[in-house]
């Protein structure tokens, strides 16, 4: 049976696995009676990818098939400082799963959304850490300064976030409509977003969970390493309901 790697980033960890992406995001949501169940986001990575940081070939090693024959579902190779020691070469497709398992595969794109001139953004942080902020930086210029501002007293090796959606309150914090958004403290967000007249950056929420609505999703997820960003961007929402139906009916719920 084929061995795959897998990085999944909620939370963070190395995993092999016999199971193939759709059968590992159904293994991993919907839990068994040794975890709980909720969302799962990983990416598959290169299966020849090695690195002196993690003991790959030994936890290929132990992914052997279950006495009975059942593939082996996991063994966790590393679950500290993952993702900055993966070279975004060996990133391959990003897949999202719903709670009741359904999973959708995202293709790394090398164009970014085209930022437009004086909205604000809401970004969610998954890993390695797991803030909410908001900012008057787009994507790119986000990710610069997280991972690579020199002068910043705070940096990170890597990040992976997502783009959520503000709607009318990208443009108009104070009064614009709230619509169908579902995020929570409402007052505290258009509080958040209206200070960032005087600072480019404010946290939301320090202490947020890394999962989120999937159809909160604005353009797509990102994850940057070192001095490289990839984007994984969503369908559209008319390719999500005629192409992908299931996977979005659960990920509206």
């Amino acid at each position: 049976m084929t061995v795959h790697l897998y990085l999944s980033l909620l939370p963070e960890a190395l995993i092999a696995s016999m199971l193939s992406p759709e059968e590992f995001g159904v293994y991993y949501a919907v839990g068994t009676q040794k975890k709980s169940s909720g969302q799962a986001i990983f990416f598959e990575i290169d299966p020849d990818f090695r690195s002196d940081f993690f003991r790959i070939d030994e936890g290929v090693s132990r992914c052997v098939p279950h006495e009975e024959g059942e593939p082996k579902a996991s063994i966790y190779i590393s679950v500290y400082r993952v993702l900055e020691h993966i070279p975004t070469t060996a990133l391959q497709k990003l897949y999202l799963t719903t709670q009741d398992g359904r999973t959708l595969g995202l293709e790394p794109s090398n164009q970014f959304p085209k930022a437009i001139e004086g909205e604000l953004h809401l970004y969610q942080e998954i890993a390695p850490v797991t803030p909410m902020v908001v900012s008057r930086l787009d994507p790119v210029r986000f990710y610069n300064l997280i991972v690579q501002n020199p002068e910043s007293l705070v940096t990170l090796p890597a990040i992976c976030f997502a783009e959520l959606r503000l709607g009318e309150l990208a443009t108009d914090p104070e009064d614009g409509a709230v619509g169908d958004l579902p995020y929570n403290q409402m007052e505290h967000l258009r509080s958040c977003l209206s200070g960032l007249k005087m600072k480019s950056t404010k946290m939301v929420d320090r202490i947020s969970s890394a999962s989120f609505p999937y159809r909160t999703l604005k353009s797509g997820i990102y994850v940057g390493v070192q001095n490289k960003l990839l984007y994984f961007p969503l369908p559209d929402r008319n390719t999500l309901r005629e192409q992908h139906h299931n996977w979005w009916r659960s990920a509206r719920m």
